[in-house]
């Protein structure tokens, strides 16, 4: 993989800042924040999905440095009561931002099996381990953990020790499913069956070449397509793009990449598209 030649990203890409649009009398709101941060905004609670607001994805001074910054401030958040954390690779368990989040908000957080000592590291105190298919029961709306075919590990000693997964939350009425990091398996078709309609899906679609490294960990956007169809093909956004540069392809590949299969497979841009980074889409 260190041999394979990279697409050149930019160093830096300078966007303002954006608001989240207010939840008022929608169901949820969902703003893309960047790479797999989303705040979704409920009537239940404000939830945050693998939260990253450092300069780095890696231990300090390492890792792939930041190229957008995080689309809405940190001091401009609602209060967060819930985070939703799939695993503990660097560019989603930021115990920096855990941090934050702890001293400002004392969220609860939820997460895979064996997950906990390293988040209570952060100063997080409520914390609720699941394994596939467990419901929680401390967070204040149905949350469930999903599968996912990835692996974990913080360091070179500790790879395959904790789990990892996705989370199907339910807002009122609706049912938002959050991919968590994953590589393409048949089980999204296990999650439509095992727990009904989905209204909105946040499925990965970077991160993914060259195909016979990445192949076992992350979806490419074709696959990511099938697994929305998977899933029934509800409405779903893509995400895990255009932040981190961690893998060879270029910056905007994904998201035309994302276009082109969906275009092959008769796939309206309504039904699976991105955000904008900041953006919110109201449900």
């Amino acid at each position: 993989m260190l041999l394979e030649r990279r697409t050149a990203w930019p160093s830096h890409i300078d966007e303002p800042a954006r608001l989240p649009e207010p939840l008022n009398d929608a169901s949820a709101v969902v703003t893309f924040i960047g790479h797999a941060t989303f705040l979704v905004q409920t009537a239940a609670g404000n939830i945050l999905t693998d939260p990253m607001y450092s300069e780095r994805a890696g231990p300090p001074l390492f890792g792939p440095v930041r190229v957008r910054r995080p689309a809405v401030r940190f001091d401009d958040l609602p209060s967060i009561s819930l985070v939703l954390l799939s695993h503990n690779h660097y560019d989603h368990c930021d115990l920096r931002t855990l941090r934050m989040l702890a001293e400002r908000f004392d969220p609860i957080v939820i997460t895979p099996l064996g997950n906990a000592t390293l988040v209570r590291r952060a100063g997080i105190t409520r914390v609720e381990e699941l394994d596939w298919w467990e419901h929680a029961a401390t967070a204040a709306m149905p949350v469930t953990l999903t599968p996912a075919h990835h692996f974990s590990a913080r360091t070179p000693f500790d790879r395959n020790r904790a789990l990892w997964g996705g989370f199907m939350i339910s807002a009122g009425p609706l049912k938002i499913f959050f991919a968590g990091d994953t590589a393409y398996r048949p089980f999204f078709a296990d999650i439509r069956q095992r727990l009904g309609p989905i209204d909105l899906a946040l499925l990965p679609i970077g991160a993914y070449e060259p195909r016979w490294f990445m192949h076992a960990v992350h979806m490419n956007p074709a696959e990511a397509v099938q697994a929305h169809l998977d899933l029934g093909a509800p409405p779903s956004i893509g995400m895990h793009f255009g932040t981190f540069q961690l893998t060879t392809e270029g910056i905007d590949e994904p998201v035309q990449r994302l276009s082109d299969a969906c275009q092959a497979r008769n796939i309206p841009p309504s039904r699976f598209s991105t955000l904008d980074f900041g953006e919110s889409l109201r449900l």
